[in-house]
């Protein structure tokens, strides 16, 4: 295991992925989380010599291509030498993935918290189980944060990079252990469980219960009830490690990343989510803006440039025109060339301008959201979409010093 630097205010994420264990990628959809978390867990096995683990939570299976795999789910998958011989790359570490199959971890999870195999094996083989584990309330966001923790613990790597639901999910996701805990010791659970514990029911909850026998079914209930009698039983552990995940998350060995672009809602939920992790008193790593304009578009002198180029369009192409049409063109072609290059002229200087106007907001924004964390980066644009390893990599060494 590679040597780790203390957990000082880092000043790169190269410094932040060698002090933490866990890096916890958050933001709203569409602006490139994902794809940061992998870039993120690709730049770190290259160049820490540590075994990285990127896990991602979110059901879009976008990871496998990016990262040369066929695909990959509940158990880690190797990102293989051959596909970072192609990016042209000779790692110094490791890199593997996982995405997170809710069926497999609960099954998983049963089996860890289920007192004896009498039990484990009925919750397994109740008719009701696979439906309500998928459905159930904070089901998919508590079996991350089990998973999450479970593969910490095990001690097989060095980095873990986790991938979040957009924003306002994975406040679900942050919350899932504590809620799961809230609802085992809940009303709703012990009015559903109390008659087929005690095979009585009051003459206060009777009503309830003749209503819902009518319409649900005395077998669906009993089902219902089995299943959580059974699933109360692991009360005591699924509260432990309730409390043991919420504690991994704030302890420092775990930072957080914000992922947002400089659009409007993206940048709200950036603000939004930044202002919760500092009220539960998170640790965030860095806030990383993707998409923004390059910093040229703000220089002086191309605004300068371009508004010479706009006034004096007209000028620019008779001067140019003649070098571009040649001696042996006619005249009236070469009008219509100076007419065309006044058009292209004027456009572009137009445009440069538009574009300067943005990219002074975008910097305005910046500064606004750079006094929360320790650390704000900018992407710029990519000619194209990153779909493969070497992207990836590209994007990753952007940040990474």
């Amino acid at each position: 295991m590679a040597k780790r630097i203390a957990p000082t205010s880092p000043l790169t994420l190269e410094q932040l992925c060698s002090s933490k264990e866990i890096i916890v990628s958050t933001g709203s959809g569409g602006v490139g989380k994902t794809t940061t978390a992998a870039a993120l867990g690709a730049v770190a096995a290259t160049h820490l010599g540590v075994k990285v683990l990127v896990l991602t939570v979110d059901p879009a299976k976008r990871l496998a291509s990016a990262l040369g795999l066929e695909q990959f789910g509940n158990v880690e998958t190797r990102v293989p030498a051959e596909a970072f011989a192609e990016a042209g790359v000779n790692p110094q570490g490791e890199l593997w993935a996982a995405m997170l199959d809710t069926k497999q971890s609960w099954d998983d999870l049963i089996k860890l918290h289920a007192p004896d195999a009498v039990t484990r094996d009925a919750i397994l083989a109740n008719p009701l189980y696979q439906n309500i584990t998928g459905k159930f309330i904070q089901s998919h966001d508590y079996v991350a944060m089990e998973r999450l923790y479970e593969i910490h613990n095990s001690g097989r790597y060095d980095l873990i990079v986790v991938d979040t639901p957009p924003t306002r999910n994975a406040l679900d996701f942050l919350d899932a252990p504590e809620r799961m805990a809230d609802f085992f010791s809940s009303r709703l659970l012990r009015w559903l469980i109390a008659p087929y514990k005690s095979r009585v029911v009051g003459l206060a909850s009777k009503p309830f219960y003749l209503i819902a026998d009518r319409i649900l079914g005395t077998q669906f209930l009993e089902d219902i009830a089995e299943f959580f009698v059974l699933f109360q039983s692991m009360y005591d552990g699924f509260v432990e490690r309730a409390s043991a995940v919420t504690a991994l998350l704030g302890s420092s060995q775990t930072s957080f990343l914000v992922i947002s672009t400089l659009e409007v809602s993206p940048v709200r939920e950036a603000e939004f989510f930044l202002e919760v992790l500092a009220e539960r008193r998170y640790h965030v790593g860095a806030l990383i803006l993707n998409k923004v304009l390059p910093e040229f578009l703000m220089s002086r002198d191309g605004g300068d440039a371009a508004r010479m180029m706009t006034k004096q369009a007209d000028d620019l192409a008779v001067a140019v025109a003649p070098t571009l049409v040649g001696d042996a063109v006619s005249g009236q072609a070469t009008e219509q060339v100076e007419k065309h290059l006044t058009h292209i002229l004027t456009e572009v200087g137009s445009s440069f301008l538009n574009y300067q106007v943005v990219a002074r907001r975008e910097a305005e924004q910046r500064s606004e959201l750079s006094s929360s964390p320790e650390l704000t980066l900018s992407v710029p644009y990519f000619e194209e979409d990153i779909h493969s390893l070497a992207g990836l990599l590209q994007l990753g060494e952007k940040i990474w010093r």
